[in-house]
């Protein structure tokens, strides 16, 4: 017997794995739940939940091991070909062939569907023209931009008409133009087609936009609604705080983090905090915290709801960065002289320039942010900042050293924490550690003495598998090993992409301790609130800098106030640039 009116009805679902030490855990453990036909559904939940085993099961690409799950009506334990037929799944990375050209990529996704020829034509310019990837049907899906890509995912994921869109974290690793396009898509699709579409995010403001949201964590269902129903969760809870003159915000979130038993989350927002208490604690317990800091009520979001359901959940265990030491302003420690200078940086690669006569300056402690869209040439720019790739170019110097001259001493100087992290996965925690010790050179006394203060400082279980680790995990292991040297410098390049929002905190706990110890930070992300972390932000478009300064005065370049947020302001940005360039195009 089905349920009319859901797309997926699940009962007392569980799913098993075994891990590679003979354990089993529940990467499902009994849920229950209803998803409405024609809606746009969110799951969403830590690094770990299970969402993207959950995705699986729908899709029948994995067997519940307990319970019963029905998809379209159907059993998908019984008939995933009849559940296959009428749906169109698209993983986190896409599910591109990058050596096949885009039109080769939509070809064959068409066949595997079984798209009658007579349809192709219709859809192909249909899904071309609506990811405004016609100009572009002959370049290898390999050399288009993380944006590009996600929007030829989803083109090869709708080469038919489904009854059912299942996204597994589609905006992981591009920029927030590209998120837009996405949800543009996806909103006209859904008006267009009446289709029903599921997808699971990191991106509480992604999630906000959805009809239903259903949160989970290690396998359970802990809350389902709509998003104004579970945002009433944390009614009463929120406020906002203005930090002390010379503070800047992340010192003060970094206070209010540190204070678990009277604080849930808190976060920096427009150069204030964001921040929640606990249902048990009151305004005088507030005042107490912060006696130098007026604070005030604001309304309450998605993602305060969010951050207080996980918390609930996990205890004392979700709580940041308890090695971290006390939040205080922090001092400088550097001769005021830059330690990073950037002189008309120029680097080509055959006649494309992929950076364009940049220039710019970082102090020593300072939390440097480096952003752009996807394609925009801030990789290039950092990994010349690293010494990995030579400038064309142009004067570039690092801890005192000319790059040009001296890069292998450079190196020595910096630490370098790569997006997917550069960890062996065979290999345990230690076993890491002990590895990147020996690269980095460092003598065994003093090797052994790095390892076991860094396993504390980050709270990593020596003999843990690190191919089996969740990626919040896997994140502090590669800090840890990118740190072993104890380098002035840290470059972190994208270190967050695809990790949910409590990783994110505890992540940014230990910069602001890092950048109070004197470390300078450059970083790039595609999570536009991080960049309130940073003391200054630049932001680069088509290898060009656009804007250059603190948060609030690229905030006022876009034309906003402080109560723009980030993204808003990043787009803002690029778009008036862009629109600038083209009246000048137009002009000539």
């Amino acid at each position: 017997m089905t349920d009319t009116g859901f797309t997926v009805v699940a009962q007392g679902l569980r799913k098993v794995f075994v891990a590679p030490d003979g354990k089993p855990f529940d990467a499902i453990d009994d849920l229950s739940f209803r998803i409405r036909a024609g809606t746009l559904t969110a799951l969403t939940g830590p690094d770990g939940a299970g969402k993207t085993t959950l995705m699986r099961m729908m899709a029948g690409l994995l067997r519940p091991d307990a319970g019963t799950l029905q998809v379209l009506g159907e059993d998908v334990s019984l008939r995933p070909q009849a559940v296959q037929n009428r749906i169109s799944y698209m993983p986190q990375r896409f599910g591109l062939y990058e050596d096949l050209s885009v039109q080769e990529n939509l070809d064959l996704y068409a066949d595997l569907h079984g798209v009658p020829m007579e349809q192709r034509r219709e859809r192909f310019s249909r899904m071309l023209e609506m990811t405004d990837m016609a100009r572009f049907t002959a370049r290898p899906a390999g050399k288009l931009s993380g944006g590009m890509k996600q929007k030829l995912g989803l083109a090869c994921t709708l080469v038919r008409s489904p009854d059912l869109l299942l996204l597994d974290e589609p905006s992981v690793g591009v920029d927030p133009l590209s998120r837009r396009d996405l949800w543009t898509i996806l909103e006209q699709l859904i008006e267009g087609e009446n289709l029903s579409v599921i997808v699971s995010t990191a991106y509480m403001d992604e999630a906000a936009r959805c009809t239903d949201v259903f949160v989970v964590n290690r396998g359970r269902l802990l809350a389902e609604g709509s998003p104004e129903d579970l945002s009433h969760r944390a009614k009463g809870l929120t406020y906002e705080a203005a930090p002390p003159p010379g503070m800047p915000a992340r010192v003060l979130q970094a206070r209010l983090i540190d204070a678990p038993d009277r604080i849930v989350d808190a976060v920096p927002r427009g150069g204030r905090v964001w921040f929640i208490r606990q249902p048990d604690c009151d305004e005088a317990a507030l005042r107490e915290l912060l006696p130098d800091t007026p604070f005030e009520p604001r309304t309450e979001e998605l993602e305060d709801a969010f951050m207080a359901l996980l918390r609930e959940h996990d205890g004392d265990s979700g709580k940041t960065a308890e090695h971290a030491p006390a939040a205080t302003v922090p001092q400088s420690k550097g001769d005021g002289h830059p330690v990073i200078v950037v002189r008309d940086l120029v680097r080509r690669f055959g006649d494309f320039t992929a950076v364009a006569s940049t220039s710019f300056s970082v102090a020593q402690g300072e939390i440097f942010g480096l952003l752009g869209p996807n394609g925009a040439g801030k990789t290039t720019t950092f990994r010349m900042l690293c010494g990995l790739l030579p400038a064309t170019s142009g004067h570039l110097e690092v801890a005192g050293l000319n790059l040009r001259k001296a890069r292998a001493e450079a190196r020595g100087r910096i630490g370098y924490v790569s997006q997917k992290f550069a960890l062996y996965g065979n290999l345990t925690v230690r076993e890491n550690l002990e590895f990147f010790a020996g690269a980095y050179g460092l003598p065994r006394k003093r090797a052994h003495a790095r390892i076991e203060a860094v396993l504390k400082q980050f709270d990593l279980e020596p003999g843990a598998v690190s191919g089996i680790l969740p990626v919040g995990y896997k994140q502090r292991l590669a800090m840890a090993a990118g740190l072993l040297h104890e380098p002035d410098i840290l470059f972190l390049d994208e270190p967050t992409s695809g990790i949910d929002p409590m990783a994110r905190r505890a992540f940014w706990r230990t910069i602001t301790a890092l950048a109070q110890d004197g470390v300078t930070i450059i970083v790039t992300t595609h999570f536009m609130e991080e960049a309130e972390y940073c003391d200054r932000i630049a932001i680069q478009d088509d290898g060009r800098m656009l804007a250059l300064g603190t948060p609030q005065q690229v905030r006022e370049q876009a034309g906003g106030d402080r109560a723009m947020d980030m993204n808003t302001a990043f787009i803002a940005n690029v778009e008036q640039s862009r629109a600038a360039l083209a009246r000048k195009g137009e002009a000539a």
